[in-house]
């Protein structure tokens, strides 16, 4: 399979792989390419659509009502159209996206309200204590860094959180932003 022969010829990590894209147009100019690897991995025949549908009635579980949930985690990845995905968005693409997110978060009100801490400058104690909660991201993934997406490490990321610290938005780490809740 391709994603097999991938990783034995990465010579990187042979447990992890990837194939990454640098902005909207690799996708469709290295179709050839990606449309495969994508198909392969999410076991979808080349015919298939991708369809949203966000109507929450029509989730149905499989969990024992029973059974003893302490937490779920729920996370979900963006990018944005006129910024470069993660390999190709450029250092000023990345700082112009990030202000743009901390003033859209500096408008979150209710249970969403919260505080965005940039990266670069931020207080060792408010990283540690991110880092010890598991919330907070770091640098030093082989893979990110052959891909080029640690470049500039740390201008331009950042992380929000509420006060409870149950909504989190990481910004410019591997996905432009990734929303967790």
């Amino acid at each position: 399979p391709i994603i097999q022969e991938y990783h034995e010829s990465s010579g990187i990590n042979a447990e992890y792989g990837g194939i990454y894209a640098g902005d909207l147009d690799s996708y469709r100019d290295f179709a050839a390419v990606f449309d495969p690897i994508i198909q392969e991995y999410h076991g979808i025949d080349a015919n298939a659509k991708h369809t949203s549908d966000m109507d929450v009635n029509k989730i149905k579980g499989n969990v024992n009502p029973a059974a003893p949930v302490k937490s779920v985690r729920i996370r979900v990845g963006r990018s944005f159209n006129g910024f470069g995905l993660s390999p190709g968005i450029t250092k000023q693409q990345r700082l112009d996206l990030e202000k743009l997110l901390a003033s859209a978060f500096s408008n979150f009100d209710g249970d969403l309200k919260g505080n965005y801490y940039p990266l670069l400058g931020m207080d060792e104690r408010v990283r540690q204590q991110l880092v010890d909660d598991h919330f907070l991201f770091v640098s030093g993934d082989p893979n990110l860094q052959v891909a080029g997406m640690e470049r500039d490490w740390p201008e331009g990321r950042g992380i929000f959180h509420n006060k409870d610290k149950t909504f989190l938005v990481w910004v410019n780490e591997e996905d432009l932003t990734r929303i967790i809740c």
